[in-house]
């Protein structure tokens, strides 16, 4: 059995302290793997519904085969890893911010980062996706600046109201969205994580960078209290 705590990294950032860890919950026999930013929480392997469905709801409308797909944001990789598992992925970009966050895939500290690093369709990226996505490069990959793609998965702020840095913001204005959807190819769809219920005002900046939107509201179990929580994905598709 894993000890019951144990600091695997732990690292200063210009965003602040970033350390991760595992934990044994013994009342669920599981070892839980956390990403924390200072005293906040980022990211725990309890709760990866809204991630997996960030991946499976994003690429559900997309009918042809060979996807290029972008995820922004790698976290604990289970948006990642529920692209790669989708058989229409051809081709996949996360980009991160955080080398570090990078680092411990490559290096097998987290349960998924032998898969995501030793997939040839999956590229890991140190770059800000918030940069990327405001630019007039047409792709988001730096490696591939003239790919505009399939789909752009995001999952990095709390919700597009409350942001992990200021410099988030932007992204989500109308004009924010309406750059972001030239890095989509027509008919391409932009898929976003939000910790909070579908809010109106977002939606109407969404509704004025996109041809079709909807808010899908993701239920869950907490499996420590038993208590239903709620998460939203929205789904936004360029047209055709």
């Amino acid at each position: 059995m894993s000890l019951l705590f144990k600091e695997l990294d732990y690292r200063p950032t210009p965003m602040g302290v970033l350390s991760l860890r595992r934990r044994r919950e013994l009342s669920l026999d599981i070892d839980v793997y956390e990403i924390k930013l200072d005293d906040e929480y980022l990211m725990s392997s309890l709760f990866t519904d809204a991630e997996i469905a960030l991946a499976d709801l994003g690429l559900a409308d997309l009918a042809r085969d060979n996807l290029d797909v972008v995820v922004g944001g790698l976290g604990l990789g289970y948006t990642a890893k529920a692209a790669l598992d989708n058989p229409k992925t051809g081709k996949l970009t996360v980009l991160d911010t955080l080398p570090e966050v990078i680092e411990w895939h490559q290096q097998g500290l987290l349960p998924l980062g032998e898969q995501l690093s030793g997939d040839r369709r999956c590229e890991l990226v140190h770059t800000d996706f918030f940069g990327a996505s405001l630019s007039d490069i047409a792709g988001m990959n730096p490696q591939r600046p003239d790919t505009r793609h399939d789909a752009i998965l995001l999952d990095v702020d709390h919700s597009p109201g409350n942001v992990l840095h200021d410099d988030h913001k932007r992204l989500y204005t109308k004009d924010g969205l309406q750059k972001l959807a030239t890095h989509l190819v027509p008919g391409g769809v932009f898929a976003l994580w939000s910790t909070e219920l579908p809010e109106p005002w977002f939606e109407e900046n969404l509704a004025a960078a996109f041809d079709d939107i909807r808010a899908e509201v993701i239920t869950f179990r907490h499996p420590l209290i038993d208590r239903e929580d709620i998460n939203t994905v929205y789904i936004a598709r360029k047209a055709s």
